[in-house]
C-alpha cells in the first residue's frame, strides 16, 4: 500500500505546489488555470486523496463494536456511539458533509472545464470517466448517510441531499429528493461507462475507478434500489472477468487488503487508526463466528484480555471499496429475491468454501441445504455481517434490511437505537445547517 500512498502524496504535493486555490480560480492576473491532462490528473488525484473517511464513523453507530472508554480519543467519538445527531458537544467528530462537497467541487471542475480544455485522447476520456464515477459514488454515499433508504414508492417525496454540478463553493443549495439524487447517480454512471478506458487498475493504483469498479458499483446500486435483475446482471458481469477469491485456507492475507486478488477498488479507509484504537469488536459480532472453523476469525480479530481488537483495518493497506466477495453476495441475494433459491445458495457457497476449513465448510453446506428462502435470507445477512465486518457495509446493511434495535453502553448508561428509529437516517451536521439556511 506504500505505493498507493506515495503516488497520491506525490501527486498532491505537485498539485499543491501550484496552489489548490490558484489552480481552480477563474483566471485573473497571476492565477493558474488547469488545461492539460496532466493538470486535471492532479486535480482528480487530489479529489481521491480527500475522499471522506465516513465509514469509520458510521461503524460507531452499528452493532459491530463497543466503544473503549479508556482511550484518550474517547471524548471525540462517544456521542457518535450514542446516536446523538443534534446538540452534540464541540469535541464530537462530525460526519464529513463539507468534505464530500469539496471533493465534488474538484470533480465538477474536471467535468465542466476539463472536457473543454483537454485535448482529445484516451487519457482525457479516462480522467472524465473517473470524475463522473467518483461524483456518482460521492452522491451515493451522501444519500445513504443523510436520507432514508431508497423506496421506489416514496423516493420522489423523500428528502435527499443537495446536488451541485458546478464548481461553485459559494452556492447555497437546497436538498433534492432521494429519487433526484439517484437519477443523477445513474446519469453520471452512464457517462462514466461511455468514457472509461481501463478495465482494472493495477495494485497500488487501484484507488482509481475502472470498468470493473463501475460494474461493481452498478451491482451495489441496483441492490440498494431493489432492482434484482440489474443487480444480478452486473454482479455476473464483474465475476466473468474478475471472479477469483482469496482462499484463507492457503493464505493469511486479509481479503480486504488492497493487494488481495479480490480487490477491485481500494479507495475507502473504512476503519482508520483513530477509530480502530477506540473500539473493540462487539460480543454480538464475535458470537457470529465459529472460531475453530472460520478462517476469517484469526485474520480479522486479536484477543486483548477478554475482548477482541479488530486488526483488519488501521492502515492504508486495508483501503477497500469493492472486492470480489461482495459480488458473490449480491449475486446470491438477487437470485434469492428472484426465487432462485438453489442458485442463490450455490453462489454464496463459492465464497464460504474459501473462508472455512474443509470440515467447517462441510458443516456449513449441511446447515444451508435444508433452508427455505426466509431462513437463507437470514443466514445470508449473518454471513455479510461476518464477511464485511468493519468494512463500512454494516450501517448501510442495517438501514436497508431490518433496522434492528441496538443497545450501546457508554459511561455506564444504556443508549438505545429503537427498531426503525428515525436516527437510522443521520441528520445534516450542525455546521452544515449553520452555513446553509436551506438545509
Amino acid at each position: 500500500m506504500r505505493k498507493i500512498t506515495t503516488f497520491i502524496a506525490l501527486a498532491v504535493i505537485s498539485f499543491t505546489s501550484i496552489g489548490c486555490d490558484r489552480f481552480l480560480d477563474i483566471q485573473p492576473e497571476g492565477k493558474v488555470i488547469p488545461v492539460s491532462v496532466e493538470d486535471y490528473r492532479k486535480i482528480l488525484t487530489s479529489a481521491y486523496s480527500k475522499y471522506p473517511i465516513h465509514k469509520s464513523l458510521s461503524a460507531l453507530r452499528t452493532d459491530e463494536m463497543v466503544i473503549d472508554e479508556n482511550t484518550s480519543d474517547f471524548p471525540y467519538y462517544r456521542e457518535l456511539a450514542m446516536w446523538k445527531d443534534s446538540n452534540y458537544d464541540a469535541e464530537t467528530k462530525e460526519f464529513q458533509w463539507a468534505d464530500f462537497y469539496t471533493v465534488i467541487f474538484y470533480l465538477n471542475q474536471a467535468i465542466n472545464e476539463g472536457s473543454k480544455t483537454m485535448k482529445d485522447s484516451p487519457e482525457k476520456n479516462q480522467i472524465l470517466a473517473e470524475a463522473y464515477a467518483l461524483r456518482a459514488y460521492s452522491y451515493f454515499d451522501l444519500v445513504n448517510l443523510y436520507a432514508k433508504p431508497y423506496n421506489a414508492a416514496t423516493a420522489s417525496a423523500d428528502r435527499g441531499v443537495p446536488i451541485s454540478l458546478k464548481a461553485d463553493m459559494e452556492a447555497v443549495l437546497k436538498p433534492s429528493t432521494v429519487q433526484e439524487v439517484y437519477n443523477q447517480i445513474h446519469e453520471d454512471m452512464e457517462k462514466a461507462e461511455g468514457l472509461m478506458v481501463e478495465q482494472q487498475q493495477a495494485a497500488g493504483a487501484n484507488y482509481k475507478f475502472s470498468k470493473n469498479a463501475l460494474m461493481a458499483f452498478n451491482a451495489r446500486l441496483a441492490l440498494y434500489q431493489g432492482d434484482w435483475n440489474k443487480a444480478l446482471y452486473n454482479a455476473q458481469a464483474v465475476l466473468a472477468v474478475k471472479g477469483e477469491l482469496s482462499n484463507l485456507n492457503t493464505s493469511n492475507t486479509a481479503p480486504n487488503h488492497y493487494a488481495s486478488v479480490e480487490s477491485i477498488l481500494a479507495l475507502d479507509n473504512p476503519l482508520n487508526t483513530n477509530v480502530q484504537n477506540v473500539i473493540f469488536a462487539s460480543p454480538e459480532l464475535i458470537s457470529k463466528y465459529n472460531s475453530a472453523t472460520d478462517k476469517r476469525f484469526g485474520i480479522y480479530f486479536e484477543k486483548n484480555n477478554n475482548k477482541y481488537k479488530v486488526i483488519k483495518g488501521g492502515s492504508n493497506n486495508f483501503r477497500v471499496s469493492f472486492r470480489t466477495a461482495e459480488l458473490y453476495f449480491i449475486k446470491s441475494e438477487a437470485l434469492l429475491k428472484l426465487n432462485r433459491l438453489d442458485e442463490a445458495k450455490e453462489a454464496l457457497l463459492k465464497v464460504l468454501a474459501n473462508r472455512y476449513t474443509p470440515a467447517g465448510y462441510t458443516a456449513v453446506q449441511n446447515e444451508i441445504s435444508p433452508m427455505n428462502a426466509s431462513q437463507f435470507m437470514s443466514y445470508l445477512l449473518d454471513e455479510r455481517f461476518r464477511e464485511f465486518a468493519l468494512e463500512g457495509h454494516r450501517w448501510f446493511d442495517l438501514r436497508r434490511a431490518d433496522q434492528k434495535k441496538i443497545i450501546h453502553i457508554v459511561n455506564g448508561v444504556e443508549y438505545i437505537l429503537q427498531q426503525n428509529d428515525p436516527r437510522y437516517t443521520i441528520e445534516y451536521p450542525m455546521s452544515a445547517k449553520k452555513n446553509n439556511p436551506n438545509l
